[in-house]
């Protein structure tokens, strides 16, 4: 199974970053255990712990059947501004705060979740591979990372795991391939639909509800989603396929782990039925060059 669950989408109306109200969130990710998938990707950013909590309601009776990842480094001010940090302290509390919320004595993968230009990567990952001593985390890995934080990463422990935004747009495993092929580093892929661009669910006139961070958040304004949206359509138009068969095809290809979020079971049906499936790799190609342009 390569399919991962992505958490972001589980934040539900709990507001910060997600992405609006989701029906019987705990069915769904009971669902998605009993179809397989085993993987469940969350962090504390998402909806203000709401993901956290949900994930750990909904996999407390198959705890030990399935893997949960989860980050240190992004969480929120009483203000409910957004805080990133990496320093130790706050990595040790929010890794404390995570094991709450996820009702669990450890967590699988624990990532640092961006890189922090003014603390040392080291520093935090001295607290984590401490956690990992004595059973806390079982392994440790880097989310939005770079080449000199992950060579200065690999001087503390291990990195089992790197996380990125791993799209039809964007792959973040470029510049870093030597050292994951060197290190043996399975790579996790975010974003696989563009948060509904790659789904063809976001339109251009497309507006969201106030508990969906597209609404108001800053760094979805600034992205030029609609210039997105566009090129998404005009690799339709040109290949004459599916941009989310596309999306999710390219996905399972470039990583060893694609997170998906799903909001509904028939978002799950439609991520098995594309398991059994494939698309040329000249495809797949010819809308990454158009993507990419």
């Amino acid at each position: 199974m390569k399919i991962g669950f992505g958490g972001a989408a589980l934040s539900g109306d709990g507001g910060g970053y997600g992405f609006g109200a989701i029906e019987d969130p705990i069915g769904l990710v009971k669902d998605a255990f009993e179809r397989g998938i085993s993987l469940y990707d969350t962090a504390p950013i998402y909806g203000y712990n709401q993901s956290e909590i949900t994930l750990g309601q909904a996999l407390k009776s198959v705890r030990e059947k399935v893997e949960i990842v989860s980050k240190s480094g992004v969480s929120w001010h009483e203000s409910k501004r957004v805080n990133m940090t990496n320093d130790p302290v706050e990595t040790q509390k929010m890794l404390e705060n995570s094991l709450r919320n996820l009702n669990t004595e450890y967590i699988d993968i624990y990532m640092i979740h961006w890189p922090d230009d003014k603390v040392d990567i080291r520093k935090p990952l001295e607290v984590l591979a401490k956690a990992q001593s004595v059973g806390k985390i079982k392994s440790i890995g880097l989310c939005n990372t770079y080449r000199e934080d992950l060579l200065k990463s690999l001087e503390i422990c291990k990195i089992e795991y790197i996380q990125g935004e791993s799209n039809l747009f964007k792959n973040f495993q470029h510049g870093l391939n030597n050292l994951i092929t060197e290190h043996q580093i399975k790579t996790m892929g975010w974003g696989t639909f563009d948060k509904g661009i790659l789904a063809g669910s976001v339109k251009e006139d497309s507006k969201f509800e106030d508990s969906d961070a597209r609404s108001w958040a800053p760094w979805w304004k600034k992205s030029n989603w609609k210039e997105r949206v566009k090129k998404a359509e005009l690799i339709e138009k040109k290949i004459g396929k599916s941009i989310k068969d596309i999306a999710l095809q390219y996905s399972l290809v470039a990583n060893d782990i694609s997170l998906c979020g799903v909001k509904k079971r028939h978002h799950l049906d439609y991520v098995f039925d594309m398991l059994d499936q494939s698309i040329d790799q000249e495809i797949i190609s010819a809308a990454v060059d158009v993507a990419r342009s």
